[in-house]
């Protein structure tokens, strides 16, 4: 058989296996649904909330491997010490002596959450209303931790601006704010037909 043919081959069973998010989906899914079963005293899907959810979270901080330094130590808040850890270099770095607890980090909480939210909907568990990784608990909690990670940090979050033609919006007065004004027709810009 040809290269090509092999390629083929391997691409047909490909195709039937689960994308990388998928299999990490299901096993988050069955890690929760063993949290929950190990639980004191066991606790069914059905009756977990998003103070259980909050709880399984914190569980995790015990897995960390990021280094999130408290108030009283010297690092707190020293950005130079987050770029080493960042870049790689931390059997340099003189924060790998201090005693802070490792966590896990928060764009690892928040992306886990989201896939914990689509497999429950998808268990048939409940409805988007009842979703207890939707709750505004943990939307809270995710945010409290980003926001305290950053500060230990020493590197402000910043969220992402939306692209200037994703949405129109008019400011007061009736300037609008986006760059998609002119494709709308606003006749502000001078180019639509009896406009001035």
């Amino acid at each position: 058989m040809d290269s090509s043919g092999a390629a083929a081959g391997r691409g047909g069973a490909s195709s039937s296996r689960p994308s990388r998010y998928e299999s990490q989906k299901r096993r988050d899914w069955n890690t929760f649904l063993q949290y929950l079963q190990n639980h004191k005293p066991p606790l069914v899907l059905s009756r977990c909330s998003a103070a259980h959810v909050i709880e399984f979270l914190r569980h995790l901080d015990q897995y960390g491997k990021t280094k999130v330094h408290v108030p009283r130590c010297p690092f707190y808040g020293a950005a130079a010490a987050a770029a080493a850890v960042d870049t790689g270099t931390l059997a340099m770095d003189p924060t790998s002596t201090c005693g802070c607890p490792l966590r896990q980090a928060w764009g690892s909480l928040d992306a886990l959450v989201g896939r914990l939210r689509a497999a429950y909907e998808e268990s048939g568990s409940g409805t988007a209303d009842t979703n207890p990784f939707a709750a505004r608990a943990v939307r809270i909690y995710l945010r409290d931790v980003r926001d305290a990670q950053a500060k230990a940090r020493g590197i402000p979050y910043h969220k992402k601006r939306r692209r200037k033609g994703a949405a129109t919006t008019d400011a007061p007065g009736g300037e609008s704010t986006s760059s998609s004004a002119a494709i709308s027709g606003d006749s502000s810009g001078g180019s639509a037909p009896g406009g001035s």
